[in-house]
């Protein structure tokens, strides 16, 4: 299975190669966006992999995105920074109109513009997206956004966003997944007209922000897809981060269990490599056990959606045995380091905080199983 798409990890690898650790270790330790890295991801195609081929770009499918961002982060990079592209193409894609299509597709496969962001998440409701508050009023051709989104990612390095707001109060709707209805918010004009962008600092070098609006005005042909239907078109962006974010995490074990592997082998210590104990094999071999394992359910889960039968099961499955390998793996390679671990010139403290990012978001390992109870064990719903 690693061998799939060879053809696009070599060429993946190539890339990253040009951009070694000591340039994402000066990244992260600036606080700034890797924006020599992400323009060569673009002008290569890799960004557009997911873009028909009609509107310029690669026409590729959700396994070939998954290996771009993988080998993205076994290279030491932080997909983190570019991969809302990929899985924002799912929404635009499959319920934007044919002229809103023609109209931003090939702008984004070019690079001049970028859609990178997705607005959804909000600070009073979290993961429980059907009691969103922001709302969208119809008023003549446009409609007035006013609410208030957190971590919200990339907003500041994007010019597009996908955004969900209720278009039909929660009350007056039968079923509460309906009346939600998903936007595509220009940001260069939404700035400082309406929408206003908080920064959030955090404990990863990952662009955040806390998103308000007030009376920000949308023209009407920006609603992506029929007034009502947001939750159901945004479910298909959600599988395909999940799987992406998946994919990631494969990267990160495998990146951790290929460092801690060579250091294991080089370090000597009561004159005896540290990698011929089984108290430092038995972890590294189990966390490559998981990796592999993780590898499996991410294929299944890519191979569903590119096929648009229902992954919703596969997707949540991938995510969490993805995100638990990457971290045990991350927790191994930081014990056998010792204190070098910690020492920011050998990297493991950088992607060890980057991993950890994923048992929280983009959903919490506690909500994947909810999730598996109820909708594939058919236990009772639990919240």
């Amino acid at each position: 299975m690693t061998d799939r798409h060879a053809d696009i990890r070599d060429a993946v690898r190539a890339l990253c190669a040009q951009f070694p650790d000591e340039y994402h270790r000066k990244i992260d330790a600036e606080r700034a966006y890797p924006e020599a890295f992400v323009d060569a991801l673009t002008k290569a195609g890799w960004l557009a992999a997911m873009i028909p081929q009609d509107f310029g770009g690669s026409g590729l499918g959700l396994a070939e995105a998954s290996v771009i961002m993988e080998e993205i982060n076994r290279a030491g990079g932080n997909s983190g920074a570019c991969h809302g592209q990929m899985y924002n193409m799912g929404t635009l894609l499959r319920h934007g109109s044919n002229e809103q299509k023609r109209k931003y597709l090939p702008q984004i496969a070019s690079g001049s513009l970028r859609l990178q962001s997705m607005g959804v998440t909000e600070p009073t409701t979290g993961t429980d997206t059907t009691k969103i508050r922001t709302t969208a009023v119809k008023k003549g051709d446009r409609y007035v956004v006013n609410g208030q989104k957190v971590w919200i990612s990339r907003v500041q390095h994007s010019d597009l966003m996908i955004l969900l707001a209720r278009t039909t109060p929660l009350a007056d709707v039968q079923k509460k997944s309906a009346g939600m209805s998903i936007f595509l918010v220009d940001l260069r004009q939404a700035l400082g007209h309406g929408l206003t962008v908080r920064p959030i600092a955090n404990m990863v070098n990952h662009e955040t922000n806390e998103l308000f609006f007030e009376n920000l005005e949308i023209p009407a042909e920006h609603l992506i897809g029929v007034e009502g239907q947001g939750f159901k078109y945004i479910l298909d962006g959600l599988n395909a981060e999940r799987t992406l974010i998946a994919a990631e995490c494969i990267g990160d074990g495998y990146w951790f269990i290929d460092r801690v592997t060579r250091y294991a082998k080089e370090r000597n210590v009561f004159g005896r490599a540290i990698g011929q104990n089984q108290g430092v094999q038995f972890p590294i071999a189990e966390s490559y056990i998981e990796v592999e394992a993780a590898n499996l359910m991410r294929w299944k889960a890519c191979d569903l959606f590119d096929a648009h039968e229902p992954c919703g099961a596969e997707a949540n499955m991938a995510k969490y045995l993805a995100a638990k390998a990457s971290w045990e793996a991350a927790n191994a390679c930081l014990q056998f380091h010792g204190g070098f671990g910690f020492a920011a010139e050998y990297d493991v403290e950088r992607k060890f905080r980057e991993t950890r990012l994923y048992q929280v978001a983009p959903i919490s390992t506690n909500l994947i199983l909810s999730y598996v109870a109820e909708h594939v064990l058919g236990l009772p719903r639990s919240f």
